[in-house]
């Protein structure tokens, strides 16, 4: 089982290269917005996990954009949070977590943007606090690895399941016909002793 475990990280974790955070540009409430933002070699769940998780511990519940016409649909946004990481002043950080493209499922990007009243509050920083805006997603990494262990490891145990309760089916099916098959020879046996008889009037 050990074994089993050992090789499935060995084959399906992707090979771990230090990300670099930078800064760049994306567009939300209907224009282009500095942000900061980095490449996983990771799915966009394990990402999500790995980052909600730390803000959650944190104390931070994000707010999800919702609707079908909301261009911004997919953004999560934390309200006056305080993120000592980065910076001690309180900011809205907005979050925005894509695969890198259609053919990268196993690749993702993390968009974060940083608001002071619903202004790019960016261009204000410090180069000392942007630089730890980027520690801030660079850090990530090894939880992003370990929720993507996690994911692996609970979808392993899915299928392992699924099978066990297939065998567990399998058995008791089999039960059950040999059951119905010992019944059809004692009543073909009974049916049997009764024709003798018969036969000899």
């Amino acid at each position: 089982m050990k074994r089993s475990l050992l090789n499935l990280l060995f084959w399906c974790l992707p090979i771990l290269i230090t990300a670099q955070a930078k800064e760049g540009t994306i567009e939300y409430k209907k224009k282009k917005q500095d942000c900061f933002y980095i490449n996983y070699n990771f799915p966009p769940e394990a990402v999500e996990n790995a980052l909600m998780s730390k803000l959650t511990k944190m104390g931070y519940k994000g707010r999800e954009e919702k609707g079908m016409f909301n261009k911004d649909k997919g953004f999560n946004i934390y309200k006056e949070a305080t993120l000592s990481d980065i910076s001690p002043g309180k900011y809205d950080y907005v979050i925005n977590i894509e695969r890198k493209s259609k053919k990268e499922s196993d690749e993702s990007v993390l968009y974060l943007l940083i608001l002071n009243n619903d202004v790019n509050a960016i261009p204000l920083l410090s180069n000392a606090e942007k630089g730890k805006a980027k520690a801030f997603l660079e850090d990530l990494t090894p939880e992003v690895e370990e929720a993507h262990i996690d994911i692996l490891v609970a979808a392993q145990a899915t299928i392992l399941s699924t099978a066990e309760k297939k065998l567990k089916q399998l058995q008791t099916d089999s039960v059950e016909l040999q059951t119905k098959i010992t019944k059809l020879k004692e009543e073909a046996s009974t049916n049997s002793r009764h024709r003798k008889p018969n036969l000899l009037k």
